[in-house]
């Protein structure tokens, strides 16, 4: 008989309640008040600078409207400048600052080990395995 215990959809919520909650722990011991969502925009912006915040919200799967409140939070640390677009001066660009490069070159040790304690009960064929479907199961419609 299914339960909700054997549905996807909610194994894949309580994953993701366990993956922040892991990534929030970890951080916080290692001396970092950052959010998993920071701290993708901050990864993103560092392999693309200068994007848009619309871009940077589509990039990392988060709503556009909302973004705007993630980036206010990281401009206010300082770890993130906006400014206005020369080709359309309703966007705004996003760069990170040295101190969000910095601050995201001293982060990654405590997000790995927060990466490896999420499936910590798995072995690598096994964790590679999930990745692969995952990556399959959330990319469905870019198979054509």
């Amino acid at each position: 008989m299914e339960t909700i215990k054997t549905l996807p959809g909610h194994l894949i919520r309580r994953m993701q309640q366990q993956a922040v909650a892991t990534f929030t722990a970890e951080t916080q011991a290692a001396g970092f008040d950052l959010t998993p969502v920071q701290f993708a925009a901050l990864a993103t912006l560092e392999r693309k600078p200068g994007i848009e915040q619309a871009t940077l919200a589509a990039a990392i799967a988060y709503d556009r409207v909302t973004i705007g409140g993630v980036v206010a939070r990281l401009e206010a640390r300082g770890l993130v400048e906006r400014s206005v677009s020369k080709t359309d001066r309703r966007a705004r660009n996003l760069q990170l600052t040295e101190r969000g490069a910095a601050l995201l070159r001293t982060v990654w040790p405590a997000v790995r080990r927060a990466q490896d304690q999420m499936l910590d009960n798995l072995d690598a064929a096994e964790r590679a395995q999930l990745n692969a479907l995952l990556t399959k199961a959330i990319h469905r419609d870019d198979a054509s």
